[in-house]
């Protein structure tokens, strides 16, 4: 299979010297350059930081079957939008190839793994799940943002076998969300408890499938507690 070709990406540069990114992963049919700007509006300015680089990949077009088929820039694909179907797991791992790329660009730019955060909304938070839990544990955390994993999900096989740490986990979600049900949310953030991640779930009421401000400064917040202005020295 050809590799796949670079995502595209829209950056928020530090204001200093780079010592950190974090990766934001959009929602089933966004842009990079969408969530960025609907962060940008939430908050009046782009979710910035003095050392942290935030790069906004967009998932190329492909047939999405909840869509009957219609193009659509989606991380993966699914039978359907639930969480007791089986997961397209051959689109997911194909994905994980490609932003193994991008975390890979960063390390190349002198960033460690443990300087790097990856999450995002919804299906971006799915994605980063499989992305963080599979194949980057050395990453300094993960986030996911009104998301769920399936029940029979590659990620609860991988942890079954996994002896190594893991990344935290920080996870948010709306009462009323009804594309996204929070019980799924729920269920997932109790799975992965269960399997030995150290995760926090934010429950936000009247919250649909949607983000706001006091999510997203929550979210900075923990941002900033995972990657701290001076990266920690190693204390083998």
């Amino acid at each position: 299979m050809a590799a796949p070709a670079a995502l595209q990406r829209s950056v928020v540069s530090p204001a200093g010297r780079h010592t950190a990114s974090l990766i934001f992963l959009h929602g089933s049919g966004d842009t990079g350059q969408g969530a960025r700007a609907w962060i940008k509006q939430i908050l009046n300015q782009d979710m910035a930081f003095q050392h942290i680089k935030v790069i906004y990949p967009t998932a190329p077009a492909r047939p999405y079957t909840p869509m009957k088929g219609a193009f659509s820039n989606v991380w993966f694909d699914r039978y359907k939008i639930c969480n007791d179907c089986p997961e397209h797991i051959e689109s997911i791992d194909s994905m994980c190839q490609g932003l193994t790329d991008l975390i890979n660009d960063e390390v190349k730019n002198g960033i460690a793994k443990n300087r790097i955060l990856i999450g995002g909304f919804s299906m971006g938070g799915g994605m980063a799940m499989h992305l963080a839990f599979r194949f980057h544990q050395d990453l300094a955390g993960v986030f996911a943002l009104s998301s769920f994993l399936n029940k029979d999900s590659a990620v609860y096989q991988a942890l079954k076998r996994n002896e190594s740490a893991l990344p935290e986990l920080f996870q948010c979600h709306g009462t009323a969300d009804d594309l996204v049900l929070y019980s799924w949310g729920e269920e997932t953030n109790k799975m992965l408890k269960s399997l030995g991640v150290s995760t926090s779930l934010h429950t936000f009421p009247n919250l649909n499938h949607e983000l706001n401000r006091t999510e997203i400064e929550k979210l900075k917040s923990w941002i900033v507690k995972k990657l701290p202005v001076e990266a920690p020295k190693a204390n083998e």
